[in-house]
């Protein structure tokens, strides 16, 4: 991605993503809360997959189920796995290459919100 497709959002909004440029913002803020709330751990799997360990609570599934499937609505090079197994929650992010540095500045927010 060239840093002029990089729009508002904290460096992960590309121009191929369809959600409208003014509400960017406020989803850049809903997953920033998630991260904040809800990451207890964040690990990078491979270059194009992080894994988010979650607060193990079904509020914080549905939620993350809400906004992953909201997300994938406006750019669907993502691809979220949300998984619950054995009282752990697990929400993993993957991206084709080409997307690498927007998961890059996903993983970035996440980890450091979670500090």
């Amino acid at each position: 991605m060239e840093l002029n497709e990089v729009e508002a959002g904290g460096g992960w909004a590309p121009q191929a993503c369809t959600l409208p440029t003014a509400e960017r913002p406020l989803r850049v803020a809903e997953f920033d809360a998630l991260f904040a709330e809800a990451v207890r751990s964040v690990e990078r799997v491979e270059p194009g997959r992080v894994r988010l360990g979650l607060e193990a609570t079904p509020l914080t599934a549905g939620r993350a189920a809400e906004l992953v499937v909201a997300e994938t609505g406006c750019c669907s090079f993502f691809t979220f796995t949300l998984t619950a197994t054995g009282g752990q929650l697990w929400l993993e992010v993957t991206v084709p290459a080409a997307h690498i540095e927007v998961l890059d500045a996903l993983s970035a927010r996440a980890t450091d919100a979670a500090a």
